[in-house]
């Protein structure tokens, strides 16, 4: 009997140590990169903004979202359940903090702004290139370009997609705009403003998150577009003018990532 407890004892040990392992090796989350300079949203968002929002604020939310996994990866080891619970609001605040953030940063681009690409572009785009493959008389050189407007057309027709879903559930961009600007805009405190998409209905939604907290792990929609209405995101520029902040943002909205999270998101 002696024998078992101490078999057990030792298994349990074992456990607790490749827990402890595992937990260890576990790959830390990183402050991601931007793809353009802190000055390249100019005059939109200006660069000090920028650097302090990216270095310094995000930076604090993966420091403080890794240190809080450790102390979780702990709790669960020893099977402290009191003190998972208790970690769960820091979790939240700092993992929420991360993910929007990482989202926060593709949303923008300094080739951004206007509106996303219509199926409309079509027409007009390959009503000359058609014209051109009639007037070839060679049949390899009239059937690789037929292949190959063939395959442009589809990829501008799904580039399309995020318009006309935006057309269909708002009835227009300009409504799509006026509405989330208004939804951000009302935000109490600190927050964030969401086009997101519901996977149950197919549809595009609009919703608001208070503090960090997710849009998927909130409300269930799929995160595609995410405009951060914490002071720190604009104060330095707009004051406490949040309408104008929200106003300038458009100038540098990435349509194109949008679109892909999209195409993600539908699959």
């Amino acid at each position: 009997m002696l024998c078992r407890v101490g078999q057990l004892r030792r298994c349990a040990a074992s456990l607790n140590q490749s827990i402890n392992q595992i937990a260890a090796s576990r790959q830390k989350h990183t402050l991601p990169d931007l793809t353009y300079d802190y000055g390249a949203l100019e005059p939109h968002i200006n660069a000090e903004i920028m650097q302090l929002h990216h270095s310094k604020h995000h930076a604090t939310y993966v420091n403080n979202l890794n240190v809080t996994e450790e102390k979780y990866q702990e709790a669960l080891a020893k099977g402290d359940v009191s003190a998972q619970v208790a970690l769960q609001p820091a979790l939240k605040f700092n993992g929420g903090g991360h993910i929007n953030h990482a989202i926060f940063w593709t949303n923008l681009s300094p080739n951004g702004g206007g509106e996303p690409q219509g199926l409309q572009v079509v027409t007009v785009l390959f009503g000359d290139r058609v014209g051109t493959m009639l007037n070839m008389h060679h049949k390899k050189q009239r059937r690789e370009l037929s292949q190959k407007i063939r395959r442009e057309i589809i990829d501008k027709h799904v580039k399309g997609e995020l318009m006309e879903a935006i057309k269909r559930d708002f009835g227009s961009f300009q409504k799509m705009k006026e509405k989330m600007a208004a939804v951000t805009v009302a935000v109490q405190g600190s927050g964030w403003g969401w086009l997101g998409y519901d996977k149950e209905s197919g549809r595009l939604r609009i919703a608001a998150c208070a503090n960090q907290d997710p849009l998927q792990g909130t409300t269930g929609l799929v995160p595609l577009l995410g405009i951060d209405v914490w002071e720190h995101a604009y104060y330095l520029q707009y004051k406490n003018v949040r309408p104008d902040y929200v106003k300038a943002i458009w100038n540098v909205i990435n349509w194109e990532n949008v679109h892909e999270r999209l195409q993600i998101a539908k699959k």
